[in-house]
């Protein structure tokens, strides 16, 4: 049995003048236009030759584009609504704020940096301020909230992006993002059903399932998609995560070779989400390109398979013309069945309804504000005043058995050594992140302004690669053969601060330490000389130095969060940041500390 939306219902609610649009749009395709309508495109330009041309040929539903300026978005959206046939979702990746659609908007911050506030309302607020930078360039749908558990600390994907650990606590902010994106006209996504977080690998590189038992589903995810449904959830991700225990109860027949990720799994969107738990809204999948889902079916069948499981929205085509073939073709073929494509259009439809995107036929320029009113809503002064009040409140000091460590003076610490702690350097988040200034540069200014003497400690195996050839092995054997006197650190510095910036984008969140011994790549020296650790992003960075004995999670690197810091450090302000997540990531190790008086 295939479960069909209802849109009298939640997350809908549509009244008889908007279903019957959607009845009579759906009755006017041409079949090329309903295939067209069960993808998500994303846009490789933004000039109106090409967004027109794409939506001529392949008549898709939505669009989700990468992040750009403000003014170049909203001309591309103006471009998308005006010149498309049926009204579309614009979608955009607002999961921290709303530089997430544009990239002069605002980040107030990620997930499990909003709930380190321990305040719900910011994230009503994140949700708001997203809305509002997103709605302004014409934005009309969101990737977010992520409602995932942060449960396992070496998960590489969600270490920052979720709210936490806690089931309740992540119901409560999901709901106030929702809220305050949904005022401002955005249908939220949340992702990743049926849940990220308990796993350690990256979907998009490998399999990834999620191995709880049904009972224990049912508490945790169950729960937070049953309530998030209950609440008017309009949109939810098909992550690309195999849940076998809980297949494997609701079918014991089953081997697990024949378990699909999510995605591509009619047990689970239809029989548990939609069935169980009774959700009546739009699903779309996570994006295609993932090896989670590539490698689970011939590519031909998986792009019909996602639809007849229950996916209404197919993210992103790897070569159009050969996906718009194949998922004409599943249809052609019976592998998805009529019922299904119609369903999921209706669903789609439903969503654009909801907006009021119906109401703009004869005007499509009227759906987007005039350019100039859009552009003065991005970067207000409220929402960077929100960031900064996010940044100072959400600083944890997670380790803190150095009791007399603190305030970090110039009379008490004059000369301080950065050493940046740093983790794979690859991917694309290091290309994302390549030219902009590094927070231990920020930091720098930051304690030199204070009137502290600032040195950064240059990375032993960066400082050999740039010796010439020759002269290398010898570089290197001196490392490892070599030993320095400990006064060396200690008659020049008075502090060291360790900056944690592992980048995200590989397939672990972990430190990887340089070919380097006795040097101070390594803290070593958190008993020779009073030693801070910072980490800028995510918040387990513990587990590779358990030594430390004060920790502390900034969870990024912004210059208003280095500026709080610097304030926290000095004494001047209050550490009020709650981990939502274990920072000691179960190990008993990392509580340890052996404390030593320290000549300060």
């Amino acid at each position: 049995m295939t479960h069909l939306v209802d849109l009298t219902k939640k997350p809908y609610n549509l009244n008889q003048e908007a279903i019957d649009w959607v009845e009579a749009t759906l009755k006017n395709m041409t079949l090329d236009e309903k295939i067209g309508q069960l993808f998500v495109n994303m846009g490789s330009s933004r000039t109106e030759e090409y967004l027109t041309q794409v939506m001529t040929d392949y008549k898709f539903a939505a669009v989700r584009y990468a992040p750009g300026p403000a003014a170049d978005i909203w001309e591309q959206n103006y471009i998308l609504q005006t010149k498309s046939k049926i009204p579309l979702l614009i979608a955009a990746n607002t999961e921290s704020g709303g530089n997430g659609a544009v990239t002069d908007g605002t980040k107030i911050g990620d997930e499990i940096k909003i709930a380190a506030t321990n305040d719900p309302k910011y994230a009503y607020e994140l949700g708001r301020i997203a809305g509002l930078e997103a709605s302004a360039v014409g934005c009309n749908a969101s990737f977010a909230p992520i409602m995932d558990l942060s449960r396992n600390w070496r998960n590489p994907i969600i270490a920052n992006r979720t709210w936490g650990a806690e089931v309740e606590q992540v119901i409560s902010l999901s709901k106030e993002y929702m809220r305050g994106i949904m005022e401002h006209g955005i249908i939220p996504f949340a992702k990743h059903f049926p849940g990220d977080g308990i796993d350690e690998r990256d979907h998009h590189l490998s399999y990834a399932s999620n191995p709880m038992s049904k009972e224990e589903w049912m508490e945790t995810f169950g729960r937070i998609y049953g309530e998030m449904t209950e609440a008017g959830l309009p949109g939810i991700m098909a992550g690309h995560i195999h849940l076998p225990n809980v297949e494997k109860e609701m079918h014991p027949e089953r081997d697990l070779d024949d378990m699909l990720p999510a995605s591509l799994n009619k047990t689970l969107l239809d029989e548990l989400l939609r069935g169980e738990l009774g959700y009546n809204g739009a699903i779309v999948t996570d994006a295609s390109h993932m090896v989670a889902m590539t490698a689970s079916l011939p590519r031909r069948e998986l792009l019909p398979t996602a639809i007849e499981a229950g996916c209404d929205l197919f993210l992103f085509f790897n070569d159009p013309d050969e996906d718009f073939r194949w998922m004409k073709e599943g249809y052609e073929n019976g592998l998805l069945t009529e019922e299904r494509l119609h369903d999921a259009i209706r669903r789609t439809l439903g969503l654009k309804a909801k907006l009021g995107l119906h109401q703009f036929e004869g005007r499509r320029k009227e759906i987007l504000l005039p350019k100039e009113e859009a552009l003065e809503k991005i970067g207000t002064d409220e929402a960077k005043r929100l960031s900064d009040e996010v940044a100072d409140k959400a600083i944890t000091l997670v380790k803190d058995k150095q009791k007399d460590i603190f305030p970090v003076t110039p009379e008490r610490y004059k000369r301080i050594l950065l050493v940046e702690v740093e983790g794979y350097k690859g991917g694309f988040g290091a290309m994302i992140n390549s030219g902009k200034k590094r927070a231990a540069d920020t930091l720098k200014e930051l304690l030199e302004q204070a009137g502290h003497e600032v040195s950064i400690w240059e990375n032993t195996e960066e400082r050999i690669k740039k010796l010439p050839e020759d002269e290398r092995p010898a570089a290197i054997q001196n490392v490892y053969a070599s030993k320095r006197p400990i006064a060396q650190i200690t008659d020049n510095y008075d502090l060291i601060i360790n900056l944690v910036d592992v980048n995200s984008g590989g397939t672990t969140q972990r430190i990887i330490w340089p070919a380097a011994k006795g040097t101070p790549d390594q803290p070593f020296y958190v008993h020779e000389i009073p030693t801070i650790v910072v980490s800028v992003q995510h918040p387990f960075a513990l587990a590779d130095m358990p030594q430390v004995g004060t920790y502390i999670n900034a969870y990024d690197g912004l210059p208003n969060t280095i500026a709080s810091l610097v304030k926290k450090l000095a004494g001047e302000s209050e550490f009020t940041g709650v981990s939502s997540v274990d920072p000691y990531c179960g190990l008993i190790d990392t509580h340890i500390w052996r404390s030593h008086k320290m000549k300060q």
